[in-house]
């Protein structure tokens, strides 16, 4: 075999004579990956339902003393949620820490809009507003 070589999605596509011809012929460009766009990836998992919670690992075998916390706090209210573990996504991860302007994880959105990590969900419960704001009626 000849170097370099190009793959997509696991399967040879050909090496550099015939990724130069498919470049010619237009080929190649159609069978390129197209790049979702981040912002509008992180809106649709923002959205994916009236809760959703950006954490580290699954709400079962969270992977870290902040999430673990949140999933604690959660199972007190009883509200349905949905989950994003961050650790698969490194995209995600990252992106969304520019997106709600907030450097830590857990995240949680109501109704798609930020909420707050850990310590302003400890506040909320603590002055008795939680349930009502995850609720999106505060």
């Amino acid at each position: 075999p000849t170097y370099p070589q190009l793959y997509i999605d696991g399967e040879l596509v050909g090496g550099l004579d015939i990724i130069k011809e498919m470049v010619e012929s237009g080929d190649l460009q159609t069978m390129l990956p197209k790049k979702v766009d981040l912002e509008a990836r992180l809106k649709e998992l923002i959205n994916l339902a009236p809760i959703t919670i950006f954490m580290k690992g699954e709400p079962q075998s969270p992977k870290c003393g902040f999430s673990r916390q949140l999933m604690e706090i959660m199972a007190e209210t009883k509200l349905e949620f949905k989950h994003f573990d961050i650790l698969s996504d490194e995209d995600v991860r990252q992106g969304l820490k520019k997106y709600s302007n907030w450097p830590t994880y857990p995240q949680v959105y109501v109704k798609g809009e930020f909420t707050g990590g850990l310590d302003i969900i400890k506040e909320l419960k603590e002055s008795g507003e939680l349930v009502q704001t995850l609720k999106g009626e505060a």
